[in-house]
């Protein structure tokens, strides 16, 4: 799909399982710049990188989506022969949403090739997700963004998004470590702090007549 009212020959498409080497760009690329390395990395055996990518595709619960600028030899500018892959969304809806009656679309790992920003690769994916929410009956949309994406924020702020949320991450070793040790009795878990209450002193009392009146 495409941005109404909007120039940008960026289009949008439901990612394909041909597609899993411009997908592991893009979100390499993300992981990059959300300081997440670890998460996903160089050394993911393709194999393994390819099957969990079929199964993001085949679960009814998300939607890849795929931001491409059509090649040169694409008819009346239509997705066809070298299209570039410029941006990836993996939209979702929120289980616990669903559950309290008001299901919210997700945005997940929305990026877009640092070589083709500030293009309308963004917006078609927004606009992708909101297409998305009206299918399933969702009200509101929301991005995952990390507090110190800058330039993201920046975005989502400028497309209307509020801050919701914060989101933590742990490696499962170390929590599970820090749990047993919890456990052992070894780790105190810290009460917040509350600040100390600061008592304002007793007013003066003034006298009735002053003294030199007696």
């Amino acid at each position: 799909m495409s941005v109404p009212g909007f120039r940008s020959r960026v289009t949008t498409r439901a990612a394909r399982p041909a597609d899993l080497p411009a997908v592991l760009t893009l979100v390499r690329q993300h992981r990059a710049e959300a300081h997440a390395e670890g998460v996903l990395t160089g050394q993911t055996p393709g194999a393994a990188a390819a099957a969990g990518f079929r199964r993001l595709l085949a679960d009814p619960a998300h939607r890849v989506v795929l931001a491409v600028l059509p090649g040169p030899n694409a008819p009346d500018g239509g997705a066809g022969s070298g299209e570039v892959a410029v941006g990836l969304a993996v939209l979702g809806v929120d289980p616990l949403s669903v559950v309290l009656g008001v299901p919210q679309v997700t945005v997940d790992n929305l990026v877009v090739h640092r070589d083709h920003r500030r293009c309308g690769a963004g917006a078609a994916l927004l606009a992708a997700a909101v297409e998305h929410a009206s299918q399933v009956g969702a009200a509101h949309v929301v991005g995952a963004v990390g507090g110190h994406e800058a330039e993201r924020q920046r975005f989502f702020a400028r497309m209307g998004f509020a801050p919701l949320t914060t989101r933590r991450i742990v490696p499962r070793e170390t929590l599970a470590r820090t749990l047993a040790t919890w456990q052992r009795g070894g780790v105190t878990i810290p009460v917040p702090r509350r600040p100390p209450v600061r008592r304002r002193p007793p007013a003066r009392l003034l006298p009735l007549f002053d003294a030199a009146e007696g």
